[in-house]
C-alpha cells in the first residue's frame, strides 16, 4: 500500500473535471477518518466528501427506544445496549423520560455491553431476572448477534432487534433520481462479511463509480483515487482498495450464519421511512429469543420514527445536508446537550465533525 503523501500527489496529478465531484462515504468509522485526519482540506477543491447513512444507532427507530425504556421501567427487565445508545434521546415531552440514560436513572436496570457474549454473561449471572439485549447495528454487528444466537443462549436472554443492512439506502438514494453524489466510497468492513459484489448494483445499474476502502488514510485516499480516475474516464467499476482484508464472496460462515438465524424484512429509518428489505428480524426457529415475541405488548410504537422539532438528522444521515447547516448544530445541539441521534453516537457525522473542531 502506498503512503499517504504519494496518493495525495497522484490526486493533484489527476485532469481537472468540467463540475465538482461528491463522494458519499456510508461508514462512520470511513468519516471519522476523514474528518480526524484533515483530508478534506487536502484534496483537490473540486472534491467534495459527503457523509452518507452510516450510523445504525442515528437510524434505529424511536419506537424500538421507547420500547427498550419501557421494558426497563414497566417489565422490570435488565436491559443492555451497546453504549452509543444509551444517551439516544427520543421525541416526549420533557417531563418523560427520553433516554436510556434516564430510565436508569429513574430506577431501571440499563446496562452498557461491548459484545453479544457480555449481554450473555448477564443472563448468566441474572438466572432470575429477564435480559434484553437491545442491539442496533449493521451487518458486522448483526453477524455476531446472530452466532450468539445460533449458540442457543440462557433462556431468560431475549434479543430486541434494530439491525439494518446498508446497502438498501444507497439504493434508495440512487433510485430518488437526485442521490447528492457522483462516487461512491463503501464500508470496507460490510464488504469483509458480504462480499465487495454487495455494491456492484451501484455501477452496474447506476453508472456510479464505487471503491471498496479501508479505515486509515492511505486507504481512503486510493478509494478517492479510484473513484475520480473512474469519473474522469467516464468507465465505472467496482475497486477493492482493501483487498488486504476483503475477499470475493466475503465471509461465507458469516453471511450462512445471517440467512440462518435472521429474515429480511421492510424496516423503518428514524425519520426518514420504511426503506424494503433494509432491516434484520430473528427468524421463527429462533423466535424464543425476540424480545418482540416475549413482550408482546411493547410493540406498540412500532414505526414510529420522529425526529426531534428542529432536528436534521435524517436529512444528514442520508447527504441531504451537512452537520453545520443543521439548524442546532453547535446551538442548541452540542454533544454535552445532544438533541438528534447524530450527536450522539460517535458514528454520527455531527459527533464526528464536532470532534473534529468543525464549527459553523
Amino acid at each position: 500500500m502506498m503512503q499517504a503523501k504519494v496518493w495525495l500527489e497522484k490526486l493533484q496529478q489527476l485532469p481537472r473535471p468540467a463540475g465538482r465531484v461528491a463522494i458519499m462515504n456510508v461508514c462512520g468509522g470511513h468519516e471519522r477518518s476523514i474528518t480526524m485526519a484533515g483530508l478534506r482540506g487536502v484534496l483537490p477543491d473540486y472534491v467534495r466528501l459527503v457523509p452518507g447513512p452510516g450510523c445504525p444507532v442515528c437510524i434505529c427507530p424511536e419506537g424500538d427506544i421507547h420500547a427498550a425504556i419501557r421494558l426497563g421501567l414497566e417489565d422490570g427487565a435488565l436491559v443492555c445496549a451497546f453504549g452509543d445508545m444509551l444517551r439516544v434521546p427520543i421525541n416526549r415531552g420533557r417531563a418523560e423520560v427520553r433516554s436510556l440514560e434516564q430510565a436508569h436513572a429513574s430506577g431501571a436496570d440499563i446496562r452498557p455491553v461491548a459484545s453479544p457474549m457480555e449481554a450473555v454473561a448477564l443472563a448468566q449471572q441474572n438466572p432470575q431476572r429477564q435480559v434484553v439485549f437491545f442491539a442496533a447495528g449493521f451487518e458486522t454487528t448483526m453477524a455476531p448477534v446472530a452466532a450468539m444466537l445460533a449458540q442457543q443462549p440462557p433462556d431468560n436472554l431475549t434479543v430486541w432487534l434494530a439491525g439494518r443492512l446498508t446497502w438498501p439506502a444507497v439504493s434508495l438514494l440512487l433510485e430518488s433520481g437526485t442521490p447528492g453524489f457522483d462516487a461512491l466510497v463503501a464500508p470496507g468492513h460490510v464488504a469483509t462479511v458480504m462480499g465487495p459484489e454487495e455494491w456492484d448494483f451501484v455501477w452496474q445499474h447506476h453508472g456510479i463509480a464505487t471503491a471498496v476502502a479501508g479505515f486509515l488514510p492511505d486507504s481512503l485516499l486510493a478509494a478517492f483515487y479510484s473513484v475520480l480516475r473512474q469519473v474522469s474516464s467516464g468507465q465505472p467499476m467496482l475497486d477493492n482498495c482493501y483487498a488486504e482484508v476483503v475477499r470475493a464472496g466475503g465471509n461465507p460462515f458469516a453471511k450462512q450464519i445471517l440467512q440462518q438465524v435472521f429474515e429480511v424484512v421492510d424496516a423503518p429509518w428514524r425519520g426518514v421511512g420504511t426503506i424494503p428489505a433494509s432491516g434484520y428480524a430473528i427468524s421463527e426457529a429462533y423466535g424464543g429469543w425476540d424480545a418482540r415475541r416475549r413482550f408482546p405488548h411493547q410493540c406498540q410504537d412500532e414505526g414510529d420514527e420522529q425526529m426531534p422539532p428542529g432536528c436534521d438528522c435524517a436529512r444528514v444521515v442520508m447527504g441531504k445536508l451537512e452537520p453545520v447547516a443543521c439548524r442546532l448544530y453547535q446551538t442548541a445541539c452540542t454533544p454535552r446537550t445532544p438533541v438528534g441521534p447524530c450527536m450522539v453516537s460517535d458514528e454520527g457525522a455531527c459527533r464526528i465533525w464536532w470532534s473534529g473542531g468543525v464549527r459553523k
